[in-house]
């Protein structure tokens, strides 16, 4: 049982790499663009729109899984960063702070740095190239 469900681990790494990957890159997409941004709209050049820029630019980078670990590096400390400048601040605890998403993400994106893309990748297609 657990041999066939282990089987699944290489597709299901890439698909959580892309369900991750299109969270950020939303997030980059509703800064930089104002798409689906509601109220933040963090001005040109702003320390939040350079952060929107990083995970627009590495957030599709990761999301289609080319070079992967390298994407997944700067987005975790991408994540760190913005949890201990923005959320940390407010409070230790995340549930208080807001930083949920951003602390989680930081570590799931340290995750990806080890692990690499996945099978249904740019960074497969090339190995197998």
């Amino acid at each position: 049982m657990v041999n066939k469900i282990q089987a699944y681990q290489p597709v299901l790494l890439s698909i959580l790499r892309i369900a991750v990957g299109l969270v950020i890159f939303s997030f980059g997409m509703a800064k930089i663009f104002h798409f689906h941004a509601g109220t933040f709209m963090p001005p040109t050049g702003s320390l939040p729109w350079i952060a929107g820029l990083f995970e627009l630019v590495f957030g599709f980078l990761f999301l289609v899984g080319f070079q992967t670990r390298i994407a997944a590096f700067l987005l975790s400390g991408l994540m760190a960063a913005a949890y201990f400048i923005s959320h940390f601040p407010k409070s230790i605890f995340p549930p208080e702070n807001g930083g949920m998403a951003a602390a989680v993400l930081c570590f799931v994106f340290l995750y990806f740095v080890t692990s690499g893309a996945g099978p249904l990748s740019v960074d497969a297609k090339l190995k197998k190239a």
